[in-house]
């Protein structure tokens, strides 16, 4: 691709993804889905006008968009809310995790796809989408509830969770020969990552010291050229390189300078996470989609039981009624960028090539599905009201003992 071709597929790209995030803005719907669609519409695989040709176009401009997500999420991780949410939390998010991710990796398994791919699916449909997540809670006015606190509580346990699982996922699917050859390559990567990690225990003082500048010019230089540096460090060292972003921005969100960090790279990870979005579309075949149909509708339902068996065990773990637990439900459900790494991921190690297709389905589905039954969810409140009141002697059970259905009602309204 020439110069003023690359331009022109650039400026296309990015004018194409505002256009339909605008439109879907207008009926509610989230980005990451829309960018993936201008994608679609855009590249070799469907009728029409086509921007760019080789998806590969765009893998350098895909990949700074990836570290830079990474390294956002980094900045906005908060020790604090782990802490202080104590083992009732991790117990949530603990639960969250086994049900689904457990269910991803028997999915994953029950294809026949392959162990790798497999493993890879236990991610996609374990992994909610932290973006989604916090666009309804703001979109919906739910940040102030009192379920919110666990919800995003739970977004941190998945992002601990998401380290560690990406360390261990590398060298499995990256063809490491043999066991002993996977464990020295997960124990390395975890080696690094606990390095990062005493680095920002420990280091903030010192790294404060030296990225504390007053021009923003240079604040943005620093930091940039820190998480694409570490970034690609990880990628030698067998970590993804996406994880040594978030762990750089987990060491810079501590120093007096986190705050102007997060307002400086915000632009900048929405323009470049677009082009990451918009790239993975551009790989999209929607008649590859269409093959894969059948297990797409069976993955979400699949995720739409747990995340309703999730909810309703932290609602009770919390004591709340079914509205919150509905919300918690609805709330958790959407799924995006992570499920995308992993599609990047599996693409590079050259797994099965239904893999990619099946996660940018499922992910449609998901992210546009998330934010309407997160919109309704009092409808699924008053199903599980209604299935309460069901129970032997017309009563509900509250986590603190018996109570009637009619004072149960006044919480679900909560």
């Amino acid at each position: 691709m020439g110069h003023a071709d690359t331009l022109l597929a650039m400026g296309g790209a990015f004018l194409a993804a505002a256009v339909l995030a605008r439109i879907g803005g207008r009926i509610g719907l989230p980005t990451i889905p829309l960018f993936m669609l201008a994608g679609v519409l855009l590249g070799p695989h469907t009728p029409g006008p086509v921007l760019v040709e080789d998806a590969h176009d765009f893998e350098m401009l895909s990949a700074l968009g990836l570290v830079l997500l990474l390294f956002y999420l980094g900045l906005e991780f908060q020790v604090d809310d782990l802490k202080s949410g104590g083992r009732r939390l991790l117990t949530a998010g603990g639960t969250y995790l086994l049900l689904n991710v457990g269910a991803g990796l028997g999915f994953g398994f029950a294809l026949g796809w392959g162990t790798r791919e497999a493993l890879v699916l236990a991610g996609v449909l374990g992994i909610s989408s932290s973006a989604i997540v916090t666009k309804i809670l703001v979109d919906l006015g739910r940040i102030a509830r009192p379920e919110t606190r666990l919800i995003l509580g739970v977004t941190v346990v998945e992002d601990i969770f998401l380290a560690l699982y990406l360390a261990v996922l590398q060298p499995v699917i990256g063809g490491a020969q043999g066991v002993t050859e996977t464990v020295l390559q997960a124990a390395k990567a975890f080696g690094f990552l606990m390095l990062l990690a005493v680095a920002a225990r420990f280091g903030t003082r010192l790294i404060g010291r030296l990225i504390a500048v007053r021009d923003n010019e240079l604040l943005v230089i620093s930091f940039l050229g820190a998480a694409i540096l570490i970034a690609g460090v990880s990628e030698v060292l067998g970590v993804v390189d996406a994880i040594g972003a978030f762990m750089v921005g987990l060491l810079l969100a501590g120093t007096p300078s986190g705050p102007r960090i997060r307002d400086l790279v915000h632009p900048l990870r929405d323009a470049f996470a677009a082009i990451f979005f918009f790239s993975f579309g551009l790989a999209i075949d929607p008649a590859d989609i269409a093959s894969v149909a059948v297990p797409v509708a069976v993955a979400v339902a699949l995720t739409l039981a747990m995340n309703v068996a999730a909810g309703l065990f932290a609602a009770r773990l919390y004591r709340y009624g079914p509205r919150p637990a509905a919300n918690i439900a609805t709330t958790l459900l959407g799924r995006g960028e992570f499920a995308l790494i992993l599609a990047a991921m599996a693409a590079g190690a050259g797994l099965d090539g239904r893999l990619a297709p099946f996660i940018a389905g499922y992910v449609l589905v998901l992210a546009v599905l998330g934010p309407i039954a997160a919109g309704r969810a009092h409808l699924l409140a008053r199903a599980l009201k209604a299935a309460r009141s069901l129970l032997p002697g017309g009563r509900t059970r509250h986590p603190t003992g018996g109570i009637t259905a009619s004072a149960l009602s006044s919480e679900a309204e909560r």
